[in-house]
């Protein structure tokens, strides 16, 4: 018999990203069906209530703990040790740390602040780093466009920049923020209103040898006719000024905008096609295109005139396969009306599992898994035994480096291994799959 335990921890605050990573983690716990640890605002008690736990009183500074299975009690003692962790345990003695971003950047020397909180509250706090003339990067998504705007105009005025809201992606000098591989020095300086675009086109060049200087994420809107390209436009001039950057590149999914770019800068759109893009950054450069590394399927199952279902976690990668294929259905399985109130895609397997296992025989799965810090520890581990026993024809595209934490190549295999045909290139996938109908 299944049981719910709801406590509410008074002011107790982590940020969202390590939150997710923590209700992963204790929803993986054998005796656990479900659990959910989140910051207590009106979207994550609405999201609880949604799935029927009986919530009390909380404010949005409280912790929300809520966990549902036939052994729920080791799960608290779990969320114990993992708060504790974060909190930099271990004996150390006690530092009162700082309670606002002001006085932080008073007390640290920081060069950058990323700001990972509620979407209602992220412009405070992002527009305190500006003030404190700091770039920040605004991981946080639900940030109203006015506000987006007026927080890049005033740090246009303070000569700093705003990567975001809703920035997923950043490599500043080899420092990986959010998502982010791991990635060799390089002349390639990245403009990207796409996280999962620029981390595509990052990891080609990886695989080529050739190096990125810097990944500067502005925000899926910034492109926009509203937004203006305000961050962009920034971005480059910086790059631009930066002698480690020989060629800049722009990623977005589909601008409406382009950013004035200065006269004589060597520059280039990335497209809807993140390969040829790659490709044409290193004949830029004078360098060699390789071969893209692939390790087709140990044995394919029959998909005789079936469906293409594309299973994404990446919406630039969902809809360059949606492009390249040409035909099927796919879903973005990381837009906000997926995550609203749950974990990343990137981080947790949980709804694309159940897509796998709703695909009927006879057809083919395209689904993309992205490597490097921030995401899943070990994605073979979450998926082989799901793409293993799939009735359809599954084809990964693996996007990340040899420097990855989960080892490329280990991943590869073991999806090889589970039945799937790999490819680096998202690309390459999507028209392997569409070739198997």
């Amino acid at each position: 018999m299944t049981r719910d335990l709801v406590s509410v921890r008074k002011g107790v605050y982590r940020d969202s990203v390590t939150l997710m990573r923590i209700s992963k983690t204790l929803s993986d716990l054998d005796g656990v069906e479900v659990a959910v640890v989140a910051m207590a605002t009106p979207l994550n008690l609405e999201l609880a209530r949604d799935l029927r736990f009986a919530i009390p009183p909380a404010d949005p500074a409280d912790l929300l703990v809520a966990v549902r299975g036939e052994a729920p009690e080791p799960a608290e003692a779990e969320l114990d040790r993992l708060l504790s962790a974060h909190e930099g345990g271990g004996g150390a003695a006690v530092v009162q740390l700082p309670l606002t971003t002001q006085s932080a950047a008073r007390r640290t020397e920081a060069d950058v602040v990323l700001v990972s909180v509620p979407g209602e509250h992220a412009f405070a706090e992002a527009a305190d780093a500006v003030e404190a003339g700091l770039p920040v990067m605004v991981f946080s998504d639900g940030v109203p466009v006015e506000q987006e705007i007026a927080l890049k105009d005033r740090a246009a005025e303070k000569g700093v920049l705003v990567m975001g809201p809703d920035c997923g992606t950043a490599v500043i000098a080899g420092v990986g923020l959010g998502f982010a591989n791991v990635l060799r020095p390089g002349p390639v300086g990245i403009v990207a209103a796409s996280g999962t675009g620029a981390q595509q086109i990052a990891c080609l060049l990886d695989l080529a040898g050739v190096g990125v200087s810097h990944i500067l994420g502005v925000g899926g809107r910034d492109l926009s006719p509203e937004v203006g390209g305000r961050s962009a436009g920034r971005a480059i001039a910086m790059l631009d000024d930066d002698p480690a950057t020989e060629l800049i590149v722009l990623v977005a999914k589909q601008p409406s905008v382009r950013p004035a770019v200065p006269t004589g800068t060597k520059f280039a759109e990335a497209g809807s096609d993140l390969t040829a893009a790659a490709e044409r950054v290193l004949k830029e450069l004078g360098r060699p295109v390789p071969e893209w590394p692939s390790w087709p399927a140990w044995s394919g199952k029959s998909a005789a005139g079936g469906v293409l279902h594309g299973v994404y976690s990446g919406g630039t990668l969902c809809a360059e396969a949606r492009e390249a294929a040409g035909t099927g259905v796919f879903t973005d399985y990381g837009d906000d009306a997926y995550t609203r109130g749950r974990p990343h895609p990137m981080i947790d397997p949980t709804l694309r599992l159940e897509a796998l296992a709703a695909v009927p025989k006879g057809d083919v799965v395209l689904m993309d898994v992205v490597l490097g810090h921030g995401a899943d520890p070990d994605p073979a581990a979450s998926y082989a035994h799901a793409v293993a026993r799939c009735p359809a024809t599954v084809v990964v595209a693996l996007v990340g480096t040899e420097g990855d934490p989960q080892d490329l190549h280990r991943q590869a295999a073991a999806f090889r291994e589970a039945g799937a045909a790999v490819f680096t290139s998202n690309a390459q996938a999507a028209r392997h799959a569409r070739s198997l109908l």
